[in-house]
């Protein structure tokens, strides 16, 4: 008896820590990319709340701020960080520096956050021309940091360019870096070569487009379907061209060719396009945008490759997660955003049958609901563990809120098991709570209580905001949760010995 109450706390202890693993990569994949500029910036657990939901397991940050490193600790999505421009100078200038950077911001984290490269700075070579002369050393003296902890083979470092240091793009057979900048472009590709890193490419087909004063097609630029006789031919190679982005990478290529680099592999740091604009900018538009991203993240999931390279990987990170409201600039510049600040989509990305990733697309979407004919003790204490150790918040079941009513254990289970479900990305390992659990398509949503991932289905217009509460959060929904923890772990206590006693 003694053997099986022991093993019984340590069942408890396991409940309480468990959580879901993420699977595993496979060659290419999507990323997206998080920009602060918004007058109201989610709390780091919202926005790993939202990447966790729409299944991002790679992300890109602007700088190294602490508490989204704190935040993605133990989720296993894999975040570059970066060295933002104004910090280039001293740490291009300093091995101690840039040692101290990297014991701040990444040996401080790793490896319970799951940092997979450092980007330092971002497009330097066009917009910061007085940090090229360091920008080499700056990358090399961060890498020499890694180094020193045995990081090195662990973390990439690199910087993005901008694809405007491609002179002669089309055909991309002709392309090379601009001359003038070969000082700092060549011992940069020996770099990445000597460390198997990768370049780092922002690749916008929208510039490109708006600039062509119309002889970029609008449907190549959006990876629309187009006849032969519309594809785009290299006159020296033959190949064809179907779309604006394959051809920009395939000219990056081409441009490290002609420097004689031909084993580096291109990482897409930046890609995406505006949902509004400016009156002088007609195409910036949700439909748009929507065709961009949704065409985008199938091609580079569909591991085709370029015509130059086909079958290698060229995985993109999207720009970017949140509309920023406050970012200097032009209408289109605050909105590249596949999300607004609490969580709702821009729009709803068409990506049916792509895997998924960013699965704000509803078709075919599924719940985590109670099981026909499950107990009703371990419902409630599988409730309680939601409420409590599982960390979601329960206050829409509160008396008097949206889905307090029906006021009975299944339907407060339902909507515990789905929004955890959904808040850890729909993994089916998630919808189990000990065998209460299950998952359905039936949309469990009633009246005016959505559930998560509904999106409402058209009953009333409204979307179900999928971040989680701040973690600094002081309202009721902290003490309720408080109160379900402490009455969820007696409720699976009871269960576990009833079932104990029932075995003896």
């Amino acid at each position: 008896m003694a053997s099986l109450l022991h093993l019984l706390l340590l069942s408890l202890l396991v409940l309480a820590s468990a959580s879901p693993s993420p699977p595993a990569d496979e060659g290419s994949y999507i990323g997206v990319n998080i920009g602060t500029d918004l007058s109201d910036m989610p709390h780091p657990t919202q926005v790993v709340a939202l990447l966790k939901a729409q299944q991002i397991r790679h992300i890109r940050l602007y700088d190294a701020d602490p508490g989204m490193l704190i935040a993605l600790a133990n989720t296993g999505i894999k975040v570059i960080i970066s060295i933002p421009n104004d910090q280039l100078l001293g740490i291009g200038q300093s091995n101690s520096t840039a040692a101290n950077w990297v014991k701040r911001n990444v040996i401080a984290h790793y490896p319970a956050t799951t940092i997979t490269a450092i980007s330092v700075g971002s497009e330097v070579l066009t917009s910061l021309s007085n940090a090229a002369p360091v920008l080499v050393s700056a990358i090399k003296n961060v890498h020499a940091a890694l180094l020193s902890s045995n990081l090195d083979r662990l973390i990439k470092v690199s910087t993005p360019l901008s694809t405007s240091l491609i002179l002669d793009p089309f055909p991309p057979s002709q392309a090379f870096f601009n001359r003038s900048l070969n000082s700092v472009i060549v011992p940069l590709l020996s770099f990445l070569q000597s460390t198997n890193s990768y370049l780092m490419m922002n690749v916008y087909p929208y510039y490109d487009y708006m600039q062509s004063n119309g002889v970029i097609p609008l449907d190549y630029a959006l990876f629309k379907p187009i006849p032969p006789n519309k594809e785009a031919v290299d006159a020296n190679t033959l190949v064809r061209y179907s779309n604006a982005f394959d051809a920009m990478v395939d000219a990056t290529y081409f441009a490290m060719a002609y420097l004689n680099f031909t084993n580096i592999p291109v990482l897409v740091t930046e890609s995406g396009w505006p949902s509004k604009g400016e009156t002088n900018e007609p195409d910036a538009t949700l439909d748009n945008a929507n065709t961009y991203n949704s065409n985008l993240i199938r091609h580079v999931l569909n591991k085709t490759g370029t015509p130059k390279r086909p079958g290698i990987a060229v995985s993109t990170y999207i720009y970017e997660l949140y509309n920023e409201d406050t970012k200097a600039g032009s209408l289109s510049e605050k909105n590249w955003g596949l999300f607004n600040a609490n969580g709702e989509p821009v729009y709803v990305l068409r990506l049916t049958n792509s895997g998924s990733v960013l699965a704000n697309d509803t078709t075919n979407q599924t719940y985590c609901t109670a099981r026909e004919g499950a107990d009703p003790k371990m419902l409630q204490a599988a409730l309680d563990w939601a409420c409590g150790p599982g960390k979601i918040d329960c206050s829409p079941i509160k008396q008097g809120e949206t889905c307090y009513e029906p006021d009975n254990v299944i339907a407060h289970a339902n909507y515990a098991f789905d929004t955890y479900y959904h808040q850890t990305g729909n993994d089916p390992d998630a919808c189990n709570f000990n065998g209460v659990a299950s998952i359905t398509t039936t949309d469990p949503s009633h009246g005016t209580c959505v559930f998560a991932g509904s999106r409402g289905n058209g009953r009333n217009g409204t979307s179900v905001n999928i971040t989680a509460p701040s973690a600094n959060s002081t309202t009721s929904s902290g003490i309720q949760s408080d109160l379900y923890y402490s009455r969820g772990l007696w409720s699976i206590l009871t269960v576990m010995i009833l079932n104990v006693a029932n075995i003896l």
